[in-house]
């Protein structure tokens, strides 16, 4: 892109105005309420919930608005197909590789599950069963017929991302043949989009109570104590995601031209925002408006963060892939280099239907032990303790992949104006 950009100068806000503060006071009063009153702030859960809501309420529109707009003034259908090629390349041929390779890499060095034995026979199986049974019906070709919607309006019923991006795409291209007689109708999405934004930006000011009541929930029913019972798993599935973030991304990134540090640093209140509520979805809408400002154009955007928030879970991949080697660790099940490899194999197909399933973390771990037999599945009422708290983990390394795949997707595009992203990464905090 050949747009000058002129940085404007920031307008001088209260440090206590500031969201990411306002956000780390609530996460702070949250984790003292949840160790000081535990039963008060297990009553907190609502607040969390209903910030949540607010957010997915607003998701399914964004998205719509934001694809159409960006698939319909485009002016070519090849654009459109050589976006999405890139993107799934991205996802599958880069990120995805790195991704187990430094999980794997760390579970081996670290092993977590090491000198637990556990006897799969003494777990119990009622704990993951409706895990399990969920893990039975997701089929690669289930996945596929899930992403069709009943009707198109259940869709956005069901706010089902992948079917949203589906009905979105159709109706962009549907748009782009009409050429002339679609323009009065663009418009209107166009103002849609703009009004719809307007809407996040009102949202997010609860952000700092959903946090506090998520993060006291979180603390007041599972404890401090269960932290420490497998720290040892934790502090490895926190390096195997810091290390995919500052090693990993941070060489695509420097590729591309930016430094990896001052991308996090730009997107912290987003970022804070997840560490808060758990929920990469909870600051979906804001991203994109925000990788925009970067300098993103608009169809980049809005075709490859829906996409990489359903198909691209870094985090979870990384969760996947550790649990499933700590699992034959602690039950002291072999694990050699081959089946590892054949793990990745499973895990690169695997991970890609983790969206749009409660309890998705579980249900797709499941069914990848379901693969390799070897593996007791019932291994993984060990991780039910601590899965809450690794969480928020999985959902930050989720955000911050996905904001680096638009950027490079829209580096290869040349959708990137390069100058503009250099200034707004500069600007102080």
């Amino acid at each position: 892109m050949t747009t000058a950009y002129a940085p404007q100068p920031r307008a001088h806000t209260p440090v206590y105005a500031r969201l990411y503060v306002q956000v780390l006071v609530a996460i702070a009063l949250g984790a003292l309420l949840g160790a000081l009153q535990p039963d008060l702030a297990s009553s907190m859960k609502p607040l969390g919930d209903g910030f949540i809501k607010l957010i997915r309420m607003i998701i399914a529109p964004v998205i719509f608005a934001t694809v159409v707009a960006g698939i319909a003034t485009m002016g070519d259908i090849r654009d459109l197909g050589r976006i999405g090629i890139k993107t799934l390349l991205y996802f599958e041929v880069i990120t995805t590789p790195i991704v187990l390779v430094i999980s794997l890499a760390v579970v081996n060095l670290v092993q977590p599950g090491a000198g637990i034995n556990a006897v799969a026979s003494s777990l119990d199986p009622k704990t993951v069963a409706a895990y399990a049974t969920s893990a039975e019906s997701l089929t690669t070709t289930q996945f596929l017929l899930n992403v069709i919607p009943n009707t198109l309006v259940d869709a956005f019923a069901k706010g089902d991302i992948l079917q949203v991006l589906l009905v979105s795409v159709l109706f962009g291209l549907s748009l782009l043949f009409l050429g002339e007689r679609g323009k009065p109708l663009l418009t209107f999405i166009e103002g849609l989009s703009d009004a719809l934004f307007g809407v996040v930006k009102i949202v997010m000011r609860a952000a700092p109570v959903g946090a506090f009541g998520a993060m006291a929930f979180t603390i007041g029913t599972y404890g401090v104590g269960t932290l420490l019972s497998l720290g040892k798993l934790m502090a490895a599935f926190y390096l195997a995601c810091l290390l995919f973030i500052l090693l990993g991304m941070g060489a695509i990134a420097r590729v591309c031209g930016f430094s990896i540090i001052r991308f996090i640093l730009y997107l912290k209140d987003e970022i804070l925002i997840v560490l808060g509520t758990s929920s990469s979805e909870s600051v979906l809408p804001r991203l994109m408006a925000r990788l925009e400002q970067l300098g993103c154009s608009k169809r980049v955007v809005g075709l490859v963060v829906p996409t990489g928030y359903s198909m691209n879970l870094d985090g979870t991949t990384v969760y996947m892939a550790m649990a499933a080697v700590f699992i034959a660790q602690a039950t002291n099940t072999p694990m050699p280099l081959s089946k590892q490899l054949g793990l990745m194999a499973v895990l690169m197909l695997t991970s890609k239907g983790a969206a749009g399933v409660t309890g998705s973390g579980f249900v797709t771990l499941a069914a990848t032990l379901s693969a390799i037999p070897s593996i007791p599945v019932a291994g993984l009422a060990l991780l039910v303790g601590v899965d809450r708290f690794m969480s928020e983990a999985r959902a930050i390394t989720n955000l911050i992949g996905n904001a680096v795949a638009a950027v490079v997707v829209a580096k290869w595009e040349g959708a990137l104006d390069v100058e503009r992203m250099q200034a707004e990464l500069e600007k102080r905090i």
